[in-house]
This record gives structure tokens, sequence and C-alpha cells, in this order.
């Protein structure tokens, strides 16, 4: 049987870093972020929900949808993200499912969804096991600002819109503490990933 793993987290958790250490491990990642970009290409359904929603001016010259005007916008309205997410998360879960699908086909011993929002979204009926990349609000507020050069008011409110991740440890089934190092965090997984019989 193949296991479907839920890998999630924060905004600026590390869970991107984790991604990579299992794409070593030949783990297919289904990255929910990547295919959030591709559903809302021109002439995609979500594409002309979005339009209809928000209207021309989140657009830009070359017809594409300026995802910083987007995201300015629903960042700060909860109304509106909550559209959003209407339009965009039931094309995201059809393609998962599809790319999962294949992989259990092939045979694949794992399988990673990378879903940031695997709480928030409800998706976690689509996985067997969650796996939580966690830091520290300080680090995480710290990260952020330092990747996305955002004032600390800027980078609170993006954490804001997002369950925070002492919450989410007890939904997950293990936990992969990231405030240390690279090495910390990959010893951490490599555990998880034996805990859970595959065997690297």
């Amino acid at each position: 049987m193949t296991i479907v793993i839920g890998l999630t987290g924060g905004i600026a958790s590390g869970k991107s870093t984790v991604a990579a250490m299992l794409r070593d491990f030949h783990i297919p990642i289904i990255d929910a972020d990547i295919i959030a970009r591709e559903v809302v290409e021109p002439g995609k359904e979500a594409y002309k929900g979005i339009i209809d929603a928000f209207g021309q001016e989140i657009l830009q010259t070359n017809g594409e949808i300026d995802r910083q005007k987007l995201g300015s916008i629903v960042f700060h309205n909860e109304e509106k993200r909550l559209l959003l997410n209407r339009i965009v998360h039931p094309a995201i879960r059809m393609e998962m499912n599809r790319q999962k699908d294949m992989y259990i086909e092939q045979g694949e011993k794992a399988i990673v969804l990378d879903i940031p929002l695997l709480f928030e979204s409800k998706l976690t009926s689509l996985v067997h096991k969650v796996l939580l990349v966690y830091v520290d609000e300080e680090v995480q507020l710290h990260r952020l600002m330092q990747r996305n050069h955002l004032t600390a008011e800027e980078a609170r409110a993006r954490i804001a819109s997002q369950m925070l991740l002492r919450k989410k440890i007890t939904l997950a089934d293990e936990v992969i503490n990231n405030n240390g190092t690279i090495e910390h965090t990959k010893t951490q997984l490599v555990s998880v990933l034996e805990k859970w019989s595959l065997k690297l």
C-alpha cells in the first residue's frame, strides 16, 4: 500500500527545505503551490472565476493574474480570501488527486502532498499521515521578514492569516522542529520515515 503523507507547516517554517530532503530520498512530491499557480493560468476555469470575482484590475499587461495585487486584496480581507479559496481550492484538489492516483498506479511506496494550508483547507482526508514542520513564532517572523523583505507588521499579517503553528502540533502525526540546523532537521525526518516503515 502507498502511504500518502501530508507535509505542512506555516509561512517561512522551512517546509520547502523538508520537501527538498524528501525529494532527495526519491519520494514523489505533489506541490499544492505549484498546482495553485497552474490552475489560475489564462484560459483555465479558476482563472475565469477569479476575474469574475475580482475584476480585470488584478491582471498584468500580459493577461496573467498579478499575484501581488491579488495577495494584497485577500491578505487584509477575510471575506475576499474565503471567496478566492472557494474558486481555487476545488481545482487544486482535483489536480492533486489526479497526480496522487497516477503515482499509486506506478506502485510508489510513499507520496508527499505538500500542502501549506492542509488544516485550514480541511484536506487531511486526502492523506494517511501528517508531517508538520514547526518553528517558534519569533523565528518564523524573523525568517519571513528577511526572506520577503517585509516589515514586522506585514509579516505578522501574513502569519495571522494562517492557523498558528503551535495549534497545528496536536493535529499532526509527527512534528519536525526546524528551529535548529539543517542536519538536525534531516535527522528528525529520517527517524520519522523509519518509524513509518519507509526505508531509505
